[in-house]
C-alpha cells in the first residue's frame, strides 16, 4: 500500500502516522507538502493526520481545507481513493467538504487530553474489518474543538446509511451521559462518506499501536487498511 501523508503548517502528528502505517500496515509512505497540486503516483491512501494546521486561526481547518492539495484529494476519494482523516484531519475533511458537518468547541469550552472508549459501530469497512462490530476499544483524545455538529438532515443521512463509524462510549459500550468527552451530537466520534471511502474521526488510534504506549486498540484500524489493500 502507498501512503501520502499531508503536513499543512502547524501540523504535528504526521510524523506519528507515517510510523503506523509503516510499521502496522506495512505501508510506503511519502510526505506531501500542502502546497503541492499531485499525489504521488499510484497513492492508495491519503492520510490528514492531527495537530493545529494555521494555529486553528478562522476555523479548525478551514484554511487548510482550501490547500492546493485538497484538490487532488477530493479527485482521489471521487476515483474511490481511501481518504482518512484524524483529529484537525477530520476538521480538515470536513471543511474541504469531503465529509458532512462540522467539529465546534468542546461542551465544556476546554482542551481534552485522555484516554477514551470508543464503539466500533461497523466492520465491513476497509478502515474497521480488523475490529468485531460493536467493539469497545481504548484509544486517546486531544482537542478542543470535537464537538460534531451537523443539521437534522445530515444525521438523519448519517444514521440511515449507517455513515457513523465510532462512538464514544463507556468501558461497557453505553454511549451518552459522561462518556461523550466532547458534547457531540448521537455521540458521533467519527464519520464515514457516501461512498464509505473517505473516514474523518477525531480520536488518536495512531497513538495505541503499541503495549509500551498504553494500549494497542488502534493497531486494528491500520491493519484494517493492510487487509483491504490484500483484498483489492
Amino acid at each position: 500500500m502507498r501512503a501520502a501523508v499531508l503536513l499543512f503548517p502547524g501540523l504535528n502528528r504526521e510524523g506519528d502516522a507515517m510510523r503506523a502505517l509503516e510499521q502496522v500496515s506495512g505501508a510506503k509512505t511519502t510526505l506531501v507538502w500542502h502546497a503541492e497540486h499531485d499525489l504521488p503516483a499510484g497513492t492508495d491512501l491519503v492520510v490528514v493526520p492531527g495537530g493545529f494546521s494555521y494555529g486553528d486561526y478562522l476555523r479548525c481547518g478551514a484554511i487548510a481545507g482550501r490547500a492546493n492539495i485538497m484538490h487532488a484529494v477530493r479527485a482521489h476519494a471521487a476515483r474511490g481513493g481511501l481518504v482518512l482523516g484524524i483529529c484537525n484531519g477530520f476538521q480538515i475533511l470536513c471543511e474541504s467538504g469531503l465529509l458532512p458537518g462540522v467539529l465546534m468547541r468542546n461542551s465544556n469550552l476546554k482542551f481534552i487530553c485522555r484516554m477514551q472508549h470508543l464503539r466500533v459501530e461497523r466492520n465491513d469497512t476497509a478502515f474497521t474489518n480488523g475490529y468485531a462490530a460493536r467493539q469497545v476499544i481504548e484509544v486517546c483524545v486531544a482537542h478542543g474543538e470535537g464537538n460534531y455538529t451537523a443539521d437534522p438532515e445530515t444525521l438523519r443521512a448519517l444514521e440511515g446509511e449507517g455513515r457513523v463509524a465510532f462512538r464514544y462510549c463507556d468501558s461497557a459500550g453505553k454511549v451518552g451521559g459522561d462518556a461523550n468527552c466532547n458534547g457531540s451530537m448521537n455521540d458521533i466520534a467519527g464519520v464515514y462518506s457516501a461512498g464509505m471511502n473517505v473516514l474523518g474521526m477525531m480520536p488518536h488510534p495512531e497513538n495505541l499501536i503499541e503495549a509500551i504506549m498504553g494500549g494497542t486498540d488502534g493497531r486494528g484500524l491500520f491493519e484494517s487498511l493492510a487487509n483491504a489493500r490484500q483484498a483489492a
